[in-house]
């Protein structure tokens, strides 16, 4: 008996349910319009991605235990490579404001060709605004339009230190845009671009790629590429010397072929183990020089390129079939509930 007071009777409130069909189209005719005018004015987008491996190195040999790891929820990090930038830190790499301004300046056009400029432009002065948000946004931004001061707003006087309102806001968008997952079982990395234009998003995410690309060689390579400056310039200076000291020699003992002195013998010696000497040292510091810049070319990270990216033929989203669909349900729900609340304010009273 206890348990048959606290259920509620299904069929008790199908018959309700099917007794209030008028009101349940009135809800859903009245829902569908709402859901209508809320998502139909919500610009499409689009999006692009691409799929790249990196070289991860010293770490491929423990591949099997960080996978091992990571299907227990545990990430070892590759801190035994010695790389401080290793794939886990990507997506926030990609996050900074760093990365973001260096994708301002690319050349981006529109698929139907109606636009033709930088990203920071396109995103400043080409983007599709949501109908409904116009009014509120127009508001918001009436105060600053009224007492505020103009900002001179410009990508070539970016100071990532103090950056106008309209830069942030710039930068922001990128950085919602552009986003970065990483696989921690494989490492495999995945940068997705979403935007209104579907070749400008393709493009955003092919200069994305480069972008990280030319980001973790840089970090990688840039103490290689210290001791390679440091060598070369040790080596120029050593070669320079060994020139002198040659043509010091050389001079010397053209001058003095004849001579039988012991004096200028023993000159013409110290004249040659200089010359010797410096020799030795150009030859030390040119191998050196070889191995630095063979430093470099290891350093240097390969990344396989899994997918590229390419233009999206049909939108992301908004789904707005699925969001009305939802609405109407959500609306019969509703609706549900209310026709049927004594029944539940009775067993909840019961309990």
């Amino acid at each position: 008996m206890n348990e048959r007071d606290n259920q509620i009777d299904i069929i008790v409130v199908a018959k309700r349910v099917t007794s209030r069909k008028k009101l349940f189209l009135k809800v859903s005719l009245a829902t569908f319009a709402v859901a209508c005018i809320i998502i139909f004015p919500v610009p499409r987008y689009y999006t692009s991605s691409v799929v790249l491996a990196p070289e991860i190195g010293d770490i491929m040999g423990k591949n099997s235990l960080s996978s091992l790891a990571s299907s227990f929820g545990f990430n070892l990090g590759n801190s035994s490579t010695g790389d401080a930038i290793y794939p886990d830190l990507y997506p926030a790499l990609i996050n900074t404001n760093d990365f973001a301004i260096n994708l301002t300046q690319c050349k981006v056009k529109s698929k139907d060709g109606s636009v033709n400029t930088t990203y920071y432009d396109y995103l400043l002065k080409h983007q599709k605004p949501y109908l409904l948000a116009v009014p509120f946004n127009w508001l918001k931004n009436l105060p600053k339009k009224l007492f505020g001061k103009k900002a001179k707003d410009s990508t070539k006087d970016m100071n990532l230190f103090w950056l106008t309102e309209e830069q942030d806001d710039i930068l922001g968008a990128i950085r919602k845009n552009v986003t970065c997952g990483i696989d921690p079982k494989t490492g495999v990395i995945n940068i997705t671009v979403e935007d209104q234009d579907p070749l400008i998003a393709a493009t955003i995410a092919d200069k994305a790629m480069a972008e990280l690309q030319n980001a973790i060689t840089r970090y990688r390579t840039n103490k290689a590429k210290v001791d390679y400056e440091y060598y070369k310039k040790l080596t120029t200076e050593a070669k320079h010397q060994y020139e002198k000291a040659r043509q010091i020699y050389g001079s010397y003992s053209d001058a003095n072929m004849d001579v039988i002195l012991e004096s200028y013998k023993a000159k013409q010696s110290d004249l040659e183990n200089d010359m010797q000497l410096k020799y030795n040292t150009y030859s030390t510091l040119n191998t050196q020089l070889q191995q630095a810049q063979a430093k470099v070319q290891e350093n240097t990270p390969a990344f396989t390129i899994i997918k590229e990216a390419s233009v999206p033929q049909l939108p992301a989203g908004p789904k707005r079939m699925i969001f009305v669909a939802l609405m109407i349900i959500l609306s019969w729900i509703v609706t549900t509930v209310v026709i049927c609340k004594d029944l539940f304010v009775g067993l909840f009273t019961r309990k």
